[in-house]
């Protein structure tokens, strides 16, 4: 089995890293290929890594721009307080600086980037080929998560904490307990290490589903049938997006979580490159 450590450093190693202004600090990105530019905007407690298992198809046709988000990863913290607004403010200024002036962009955001990818897509306007929320966050009301996550605490072994990691996983991000591996294990622990914003208050908004009407580019959404953030409610957001855009493109991937571009790679690559080839 491939040691995860080491499969992550070698993606990264592939990767050109750049800074945008963030705070008094730097947001971090690394990018990947060459081509028309798609920009990754990943979801709450996470960083680019979220992506891992989808960078190099995708590097295949496109320039990939994978964000660390501000507060997370390897990214500095954005001046406080923060909301939304101001951090979608400090993303878009990234993306105008890693583009060309108007050079057509296309948006894939997951689960909380989704809400800050959405304001982004307001902010480029035209520029904006296509939004596609993955697991997004932002589209209001939604079913309880009846399993509870469990802190991390300093004082804890390796094997303890490991175990916590695959509880935490199963809890919200994965479906399948046995597409719980080792790299999934190693992401969530980086990632929760590094996090120093609260995402959740946002993702528990409406504010991507209001955001819809605003945004210029195509529209597509991205689920994995067990998504314990959208289940129960799937018909009335994709309801909710066709009144707005008719021509919205929607794929429900079934047998798969929340973070389903990482639990089902092949299939979710092969959707998600079919709908930006469309726009």
């Amino acid at each position: 089995m491939t040691d995860p450590a080491r499969a992550l450093n070698t993606l990264e190693a592939r990767a050109t890293i750049l800074r945008t202004p963030c705070g008094d600090g730097s947001m971090i990105w690394r990018v990947w290929g060459e081509g028309e530019p798609v920009v990754l905007l990943h979801g709450g407690f996470g960083s680019w890594n979220h992506w891992a298992r989808n960078i190099e198809a995708l590097a295949e046709h496109y320039r990939v721009i994978a964000a660390d988000m501000p507060g997370q990863g390897d990214s500095d913290d954005p001046p406080q307080p923060y909301d939304a607004d101001s951090l979608a403010a400090i993303v878009t200024e990234g993306v105008g600086r890693l583009t060309h002036a108007g050079e057509r962009v296309r948006l894939v955001c997951f689960s909380f980037g989704a809400v800050i990818g959405g304001l982004v897509a307001v902010a480029l306007g035209e520029r904006v080929t296509s939004f596609t929320g993955v697991g997004a966050a932002g589209m209001g009301e939604r079913g309880p998560v009846t399993r509870t996550m469990i802190r991390v605490e300093g004082h804890m072994g390796a094997e303890q904490r490991e175990t916590i990691f695959r509880h935490n996983l199963g809890v919200l991000m994965v479906a399948d307990p046995a597409n719980i591996d080792p790299l999934a294990v190693r992401i969530q622990a980086t990632n929760t290490a590094r996090n120093r914003i609260r995402s959740r208050p946002i993702s528990l908004t409406d504010r991507l589903a209001r955001t819809f009407p605003d945004i210029r580019g195509r529209i597509n959404l991205i689920w994995g049938s067990g998504d314990i953030t959208a289940i129960g409610y799937f018909d009335r957001r994709h309801d909710h997006l066709r009144a707005v855009q008719p021509e919205a493109g929607i794929a429900v991937l079934d047998g798969v979580g929340h973070w389903v571009q990482y639990e089902d790679a092949e299939r979710f690559n092969t959707t998600l490159l079919g709908m930006l080839a469309e726009g």
